[in-house]
């Protein structure tokens, strides 16, 4: 299972790359055809936004699994266990409804949004905005996961608390680190 979940990341990961490389090619590409030759792709600017969507709720997806999205940790990391335990469970269980009202908010516009048809493209709204189904279900997966390893007691102490350090922030070094003769 985790290599069919790795895999699934992986694709995301290029369709990420694949929604950049895109929008540079057709914004860079209008605006040298604007101020070079007077012309200009109608199709690049509904197109760029439309990547600029989906590479915004596959980067959210990418970045759940990572841990990367952000977080403040300064009253948790100071709880007990029993504490940081209840506002993991009350963390995950908002962000699992937040993930539930998205699925429900994109299935009750759905009839609309297929019948919708972008103005310049012409493909029904459906293909940009279904991208809700995906997202919501896929969170709401990683959320029952959390919360099924937490209530069954398999998670570990150090995962009580979900907030990752930054790599751009340097760590300090350890007391015993320090080079011999040097002041601390």
């Amino acid at each position: 299972m985790k290599k069919t979940v790795d895999w699934f990341f992986r694709f995301l990961e290029f369709l990420v790359v694949a929604a950049m490389v895109a929008m540079v090619i057709m914004v860079f590409g209008n605006v040298v055809l604007r101020y070079g030759f007077n012309s200009g792709i109608t199709v690049s600017d509904e197109m760029s936004r439309y990547c600029f969507i989906w590479l915004t709720y596959i980067g959210a997806m990418i970045a759940m699994r990572d841990k990367g999205h952000l977080g403040v940790d300064t009253l948790v990391k100071h709880l007990p266990r029993a504490g940081k335990k209840t506002c993991l469970f009350l963390s995950e269980a908002l962000m699992l409804w937040c993930n539930v009202l998205f699925v429900v908010g994109t299935w009750k516009m759905h009839d609309l949004q297929v019948t919708n048809v972008s103005p310049v493209v012409g493909i029904s709204m459906i293909w940009i905005y279904g991208i809700g189904y995906v997202v919501g279900t896929v969170m709401a997966l990683f959320n029952l996961h959390v919360l099924w390893r937490l209530v069954t007691g398999r998670i570990a102490d150090d995962e009580l608390v979900q907030v990752v350090e930054s790599e751009d922030v340097p760590l300090a070094a350890p007391a015993s680190a320090t080079p011999e003769g040097a002041k601390a």
